[in-house]
């Protein structure tokens, strides 16, 4: 395949998500400049100027407190999906439901919830920010015959012990009862569309506690628009409060807070370290501009904010990298932005690069940079003059019937792995821009829950191992045998709660750093790649922290290790986190 390395494509989203990635802000996760070797680098292989250590020698792990050394053999796993239908949550009911009228979504004497405990119910703390995993059963409609055909998506809420911040999705509740053993909650949201708004009212009944923090119950969503008519779909519903996982303190595995800082500039949502400052890049929330905040680490105990850099109407700021005197934002408004960090306090802006107007991710490997435009492609830059990237070539890929484009990308010896959103993770060779070849692909099944959003490869046993990370809820680590990119077969997984989402994920040796939202931060041991199994965590969600969201994207976005004795996390709330490395 030969791409062209012109013109940008135009901008294609799916509506759907389009309104959940709103809140999606991601960048690659890789090693910072001035120290250990970039995120591009082979985990275990000296050629790529890694440690010498291969990531699968024996003395690498820790054979008495885990599994023995890999021997490089597997047996292949089903890949289930990351969203595990097990059944309806709860037992309840909706009355009538063929009845059409939407006023009904909203009366909880619709619901059958004879089944249903008023005594567990009557325990549930009166606030809490809530995940909810939401299967549909049931489908009417004015246009369309009955369906009983199951799918699942996720929303949240928020409640306040006295409802001012009470809050639905993209939307607001309208109606609540959440005391004397009733749990009854109605949100609304508003879709403006050319053709007529999009009003949905959504109402979940509460039926059960199964465990601490964890409803189940029935919900009914009914909406009428100008597109479909008036369609009403019912189904059962599992509600976990976003607290830290049963039985979990603060960190563990030696793990521990060394200081933070958070920073006036949006959302926090990347960084990079480089020249002992810590570069934060944020997207636009609220009232507040996103742009890029500049911290002085020289005392990792005390991170100091020295400079923000926003730029009227681009507030949507990424990813982030730096090469040399050259530090790269990665704009959804503006494509990628080039500053000069000679003065690592005071950034000052060079150019806009030639390339997409949209840039979501960036990675530097040696003199390559690559731009990721979900909507186009990988933009590769030259960047042996690293304030003056040049443009070589604009690498495409898609199956036949598959929509989707680069989120991130990661370079492993001569082939780029692309994580390539709803369209799947794919292989290139990239041995000769001039002739890029797809070598193989590995397509998850399923949509919502198998989005493909970021990798890691690095050499094991012989073997060359992707760790494959999604986006949304019930997203979850798969690691792939990509040693033959013609047959890829699924090694191993390792999964969190399924209410949360993984975000950014980062290889250094045997160990697996993941920033997994709500769940913080994970270290995984993947010694033995077919059972990654847990060393160590730093929860950095806390509910109550200033400026908190109810979203599925919350917490803990990127993590950086560049080599100085600390890892480096973002939250989305608490802004700069640092914490000792293992």
């Amino acid at each position: 395949m030969k791409p062209s390395p012109h013109p940008l494509g135009p901008w294609r989203c799916i509506p759907l998500l389009l309104l959940l990635l709103a809140a999606c802000d991601d960048s690659p996760s890789g090693d910072d400049a001035g120290s250990l070797p970039d995120s591009g680098s082979d985990a275990g292989t000296a050629d790529s100027g890694s440690p010498p250590d291969d990531a699968g020698t024996p003395d690498a792990g820790t054979p008495d407190s885990g599994p023995p050394p890999w021997d490089g053999t597997y047996t292949a796993l089903e890949d289930k999906g990351d969203w595990i239908d097990t059944g309806r949550h709860d037992t309840c009911q909706f009355v009538s439901p063929e009845d059409l009228d939407p006023q009904r979504c909203e009366r909880i004497a619709a619901f059958d919830l004879s089944s249903c405990s008023t005594e567990q119910l009557s325990g549930v703390e009166n606030q809490g920010i809530y995940l909810l995993n939401v299967r549909t059963e049931a489908t009417y409609s004015s246009t369309q015959p009955p369906s009983t055909s199951v799918n699942n998506t996720f929303t949240t809420f928020r409640l306040s012990a006295d409802g001012t911040q009470d809050a639905y999705s993209s939307g607001s509740l309208i109606a609540r009862v959440t005391e004397g053993g009733t749990f009854f909650l109605t949100g609304r949201t508003t879709i403006r569309w050319p053709g007529g708004d999009r009003v949905r009212t959504t109402s979940f009944a509460g039926c059960h506690v199964t465990s601490p923090g964890v409803i189940t119950g029935c919900f009914a969503h009914c909406r009428n628009d100008p597109f479909s008519g008036t369609v009403k779909e019912l189904g059962t519903f599992e509600a976990q409060r976003v607290t830290w996982a049963p039985g979990e303190s603060e960190s563990s595995g030696g793990l521990a807070l060394v200081a933070e800082a958070s920073t006036p500039v949006g959302m926090p949502v990347d960084i990079y370290v480089a020249k002992e400052h810590a570069y934060v890049v944020s997207m636009s929330k609220g009232p507040l501009l996103g742009g890029l905040s500049v911290f002085d680490v020289k005392d990792r105990t005390k991170p100091t904010l020295v400079k923000t850099v926003t730029i009227a109407g681009d507030g949507a700021w990424n990813g982030v990298w730096a090469k040399g005197d050259a530090l790269y934002v990665a704009s959804d408004s503006s494509g990628l932005i080039v500053f000069d960090i000679t003065d690592p306090a005071n950034p000052g802006f060079v150019r806009h690069a030639e390339g997409p107007d949209a840039v979501h991710t960036v990675l530097v490997e040696g003199e390559r940079l690559f731009a990721n435009s979900p909507g186009t492609g990988t933009f590769v830059y030259d960047i042996t003059s690293p304030l003056a990237p040049t443009l070589l070539q604009l690498i495409t890929w898609a199956p036949e019937g598959y929509t989707g484009g680069p989120h991130d990308v990661f370079v492993h010896g001569n082939r780029l792995y692309i994580s390539n959103d709803t369209t799947g993770f794919h292989i290139m060779d990239i041995s000769d821009l001039d002739d890029v070849r797809h070598l193989g692909d590995y397509l998850q099944p399923g949509f919502i829950g198998t989005f493909s959003h970021h990798n890691a490869v690095g050499t094991f046993a012989g073997r060359t191992l992707a760790f494959v990370g999604g986006e949304f809820t019930a997203s979850h680590v798969r690691v792939l045998d990509v040693t033959d990119p013609t047959n890829i077969p699924l090694i191993g997984t390792f999964r969190m709660r399924p209410h949360t989402s993984m975000h950014n994920l980062l290889l250094r040796g045997n160990l697996l750093y993941v920033a997994w939202y709500q769940e913080g931060l994970r270290v995984l041991d993947v010694s033995h790649p077919t059972q990654p199994r847990q060393l160590a965590h730093f929860n950095t969600y806390r509910e109550t922290d200033p400026r908190r969201g109810h979203g599925l994207f919350e917490g803990a976005f990127g993590v950086r290790i560049p080599g100085d004795g600390f890892v480096y996390l973002v939250d989305s709330s608490r802004g700069l986190i640092i914490v000792n490395e293992l």
